[in-house]
């Protein structure tokens, strides 16, 4: 029986094999393109998360909002490998007739221009806002929920706007938080009997995934020294409920 002998490599040659080999991994891991798994490691990339919301989001009422405003302590709780960029708009509506609608707002723009892979929208707060609750205040305010209609497709489409930027985009949609009882023609009532079922029917149309931030601030008015906004251990609460829906883990010690 004759035996083949394979021919020797040379170290140097050998060297430059591994070197090919590695190559073709990297580009094959390329090829892939980025994962959306949130709990999952991104060495090779950046995730990049778009908070979308109104006054909530943006960190109206915060001493220092770039400090403690919800999305800039997530960003500090997820880390390296992460890029957390704050879209909110105070007085925005999700509703595209509303008195402040956050479609013609830059922040929409520049949030579809970030292309993010993580999108958490928090809009419905300045939706809820209609007359003839028996204020004064909400007599004189935009009556923006005379429109609510149209507040299901609209939402379903500003989704779509944000795929269409990144087919692979995970989509939260958030409960909005409660009013104690609320400013500025705000209604909470409006909010959890109208606007949350509704916020849960978009996400089930829509194939998103929903966070509640209303439940985690049933009862807690002290979180909201003005009734609509949170202060920064409310917005830390905000916080560490959605770092805990995205990653499936309690949130960390906060970071300096």
């Amino acid at each position: 029986m004759k035996i083949i002998k394979s021919p020797k490599l040379s170290r140097q040659k050998f060297l430059l094999l591994l070197a090919a080999l590695g190559v073709m991994t990297g580009l094959a891991r390329a090829a892939d393109g980025p994962t959306n798994n949130p709990a999952g490691s991104r060495p090779e990339t950046i995730v990049r998360v778009a908070c979308v919301g109104d006054s909530i989001t943006f960190g109206s009422g915060l001493a220092n909002r770039q400090q403690d405003a919800y999305p800039a302590v997530l960003g500090r709780w997820l880390g390296t490998g992460w890029e957390v960029r704050n879209f909110g708009v105070s007085g925005a509506t999700l509703l595209d007739e509303g008195d402040k609608p956050y479609a013609k707002e830059k922040a929409h723009g520049d949030a579809l221009a970030f292309t993010p892979d993580i999108v958490v929208i928090l809009l419905g707060t300045n939706d809820s806002k209609h007359r003839g609750d028996g204020s004064l205040e909400a007599d004189q305010a935009a009556d923006n929920w005379r429109f609510k209609g149209n507040y299901l497709p609209e939402y379903k489409e500003l989704i779509a706007k944000f795929r269409r930027a990144n087919p692979a985009a995970k989509i939260y949609v958030c409960l909005p938080t409660p009013c104690f009882p609320g400013r500025w023609g705000i209604n909470d009532r409006t909010i959890h009997d109208e606007i949350i079922p509704l916020v849960q029917k978009v996400a089930e149309e829509s194939n998103a995934s929903v966070i509640d931030l209303y439940t985690p601030f049933a009862g807690k008015a002290g979180l909201f020294p003005d009734s609509v906004h949170p202060n920064s251990a409310g917005a830390k609460l905000m916080s560490a409920t959605v770092y805990a829906a995205m990653t499936g883990k309690p949130a960390p010690p906060d970071v300096p």
